[in-house]
């Protein structure tokens, strides 16, 4: 039920913005993230956000580049990617828990909830 969107072809130090929302409940009390997969890679850990209080976290990779938030009013969350390199170049995926928060935000376990994934890809 989560609908990942926003995803494009975009040159080298250019920005995008995904979204990912619920249809079906509300992000209360939930926790939502990021991951992305690279061709020929795992899965890994982009962003999180702690829906109740706006507390987010971060891959090393992406800190400083890439912001993540949300629209309660929307049921939206929202990754901005800026400065963008090849090495950004995957499908991202959102993800949410089914309720909580859980201390391990950059585990694919710790999600219930996926989306079917966005392509982003950064070339010239």
């Amino acid at each position: 039920q989560l609908q990942a969107s926003g995803g494009g072809l975009v040159q080298p130090g250019g920005s995008l913005k995904l979204s990912c929302t619920d249809s079906r409940r509300t992000f209360t009390n939930r926790g939502v993230a990021w991951f992305r997969q690279a061709p020929g890679k795992e899965r890994e850990f982009v962003s999180a956000i702690r829906w109740g209080d706006g507390n987010t976290r971060y891959a090393d990779s992406v800190k400083g580049r890439f912001t993540i938030s949300r629209d309660r009013a929307k049921n939206t969350v929202y990754l901005q990617m800026n400065r963008l390199t090849p090495a950004d170049t995957a499908v991202y995926y959102c993800a949410a828990t089914n309720s909580g928060w859980n201390v391990q935000y950059y585990d694919l376990n710790a999600y219930g909830n996926w989306g079917q994934g966005t392509l982003v890809t950064v070339s010239s």
